[in-house]
């Protein structure tokens, strides 16, 4: 479908009918601006947590070869257990830093398969170079954030502090078919 550009503005009434004939009814709902005002459609919640899932799969596959290879290794050189016990922190950083990467275009594996790709807030460009850190963050304190809360709320624990975000998961698709349509700002 295409929709021709208005020369004049258009009201934020007939921005929403034209994003929902291009885009549907539950993507349109999904349409958020970054900083810089450039629209984008949010990725969904399951697709999300699909690409969450795979990249945590990918971490955890990874360090269980490391653990296997550390394993042959302590059995070759009997290792010191303090030392074991420094390499598997290591290694739980080490595999997430590699695979970030991977991850410098904001798409791994995870975000490939869901069709989502992470993008910066400030103005929808790619990761870059922090990209190791993000999936760092994705795959190892995510989780232990997760836990924290979880443990935090059965012990009765206060409100979490208020946050912002840097990054956000963008649907690929649907975001290319609302610029396509020419409905960017």
């Amino acid at each position: 479908m295409t929709v021709q550009r208005p020369d004049r503005l258009l009201s934020r009434q007939d921005r929403v009918r034209i994003q929902e004939q291009v885009l549907g009814p539950r993507a349109a709902k999904r349409v958020a601006s970054f900083r810089d005002g450039v629209s984008y459609v949010e990725a969904g919640a399951w697709r999300q947590f699909l690409a969450w899932l795979i990249d945590f799969v990918v971490f955890v596959l990874g360090v269980g070869v490391g653990v296997v290879v550390l394993a042959l290794v302590d059995r070759s050189a009997n290792l010191d257990g303090g030392l074991i016990a420094l390499s598997i922190v290591a290694i739980l950083f080490a595999v997430p830093s590699l695979y970030g990467v991977c991850y410098r275009n904001g798409r791994a594996l995870g975000a490939v398969v869901a069709g989502t790709r992470l993008v910066r807030m400030a103005d929808g460009g790619r990761i870059g170079g922090k990209a190791p850190w993000a999936m760092v963050i994705r795959t190892v304190l995510m989780p232990l954030l997760l836990a924290t809360v979880v443990v935090g709320a059965l012990a009765g624990g206060g409100a979490a502090p208020g946050g912002s975000l840097v990054r956000v998961s963008v649907d690929v698709d649907a975001t290319g078919r609302l610029r396509a349509a020419g409905i960017t700002r």
